[in-house]
């Protein structure tokens, strides 16, 4: 019994020589001693397990020496924590590597030049310009379209290489090109009260009286009598006298647009020249803010046809026989 506990008392004196001899010891900045194993550290400091089994406080690395930092750093897991704080002196500074700066590849700017030999030097460029060129002659027709000028002559002059943009631009700004009507080309002539003559057969017939108006009807018994009745007078709307908008349809043809005209408007049409043809409405179909619908006859069918207000250069409201 004694000599087995003699036999512990041995082993916990050979252990704690073991611990004390393993125990580190560290030389503080401040004067303390601190001696014991690491159980702890991050970047504030480390913690230190005592030979009496307590842990003291931790420790800043600011508070060791160079050489406790250096016998630290050796532990490849302290290393980088401690690393800050080490001193580098001039023969470990000339040993370390010049650091060698790579400059990257860049793409070289391109030579200033001019806009147009900027645009010609790329395939972007040059597709813009053709590009531009089309719309421009585009834009000719369309303005000759909506101007009734000659389509050749606009389009011709917007095809001129950079004096062209001016042709759609100088085209729009004239005045709607119009057209003289079939009425304003033909002389007027002298209308009169029809003069009736008859002839009896086999007798020479009577030649028209003196002062008788051209084209008076001669009645002959035996064949039918026949007379002749003066149609409506045409009335002739252009634009730039009128403004042709939905109002003005409305006050001015109202029986145009019922399915069932009136017999003092049946047999009246309203003949439509326009920038795009010439159209012989029999009926308004329907109106919109910015165009007309007409009903036309296309041989023994009618067809609707849409009108924009801004095409419209002529309206004529006549007989459909005149």
């Amino acid at each position: 019994m004694r000599t087995t506990y003699c036999t512990g008392i041995a082993l916990a004196l050979v252990w704690l020589a073991a611990v004390i001899a393993r125990a580190d010891t560290y030389q503080l900045l401040d004067g303390q001693t601190l001696s014991g194993d690491v159980v702890s550290f991050n970047e504030s400091g480390l913690v230190v397990r005592l030979a009496d089994g307590k842990y003291a406080d931790r420790v800043p690395w600011t508070k060791f020496p160079q050489d406790d930092l250096k016998k630290l750093g050796q532990n490849p897991k302290i290393m980088p924590l401690v690393e800050p704080f080490l001193e580098v002196s001039q023969e470990e500074h000339a040993k370390r590597p010049d650091i060698k700066v790579r400059i990257p590849l860049r793409l070289e700017r391109p030579q200033v030049q001019s806009l147009f030999g900027a645009l010609f030097s790329s395939s972007v460029g040059v597709f813009v310009l053709i590009l531009i060129y089309a719309a421009n002659i585009y834009a000719a027709f369309e303005v000759a379209v909506f101007r009734s000028q000659p389509k050749v002559l606009v389009c011709g002059l917007a095809a001129i290489p950079l004096v062209g943009v001016l042709s759609p631009i100088v085209f729009l700004s004239l005045p709607t090109r119009t057209e003289p009507s079939s009425e304003e080309l033909v002389a007027p002539e002298v209308t009169a009260a029809a003069v009736q003559t008859f002839s009896v057969p086999g007798t020479p017939a009577a030649e028209p009286a003196a002062g008788a108006a051209p084209g008076s009807l001669r009645l002959i018994p035996g064949e039918g009598a026949r007379s002749t009745t003066s149609l409506p007078v045409t009335q002739v709307f252009q634009r730039g006298a009128y403004t042709f908008n939905r109002r003005f349809f409305e006050t001015k043809f109202p029986g145009f647009f019922g399915i069932i005209r009136r017999d003092a408007e049946k047999d009246m049409v309203l003949v439509f020249k326009s920038a795009r043809g010439e159209y012989v409405g029999q009926r308004i179909s329907r109106i919109a803010a910015n165009d007309i619908h007409l009903t036309v006859q296309k041989g023994p069918a009618s067809e609707e046809v849409m009108v924009p207000f801004t095409e419209i250069q002529e309206i004529q409201l006549k007989h459909k026989d005149a």
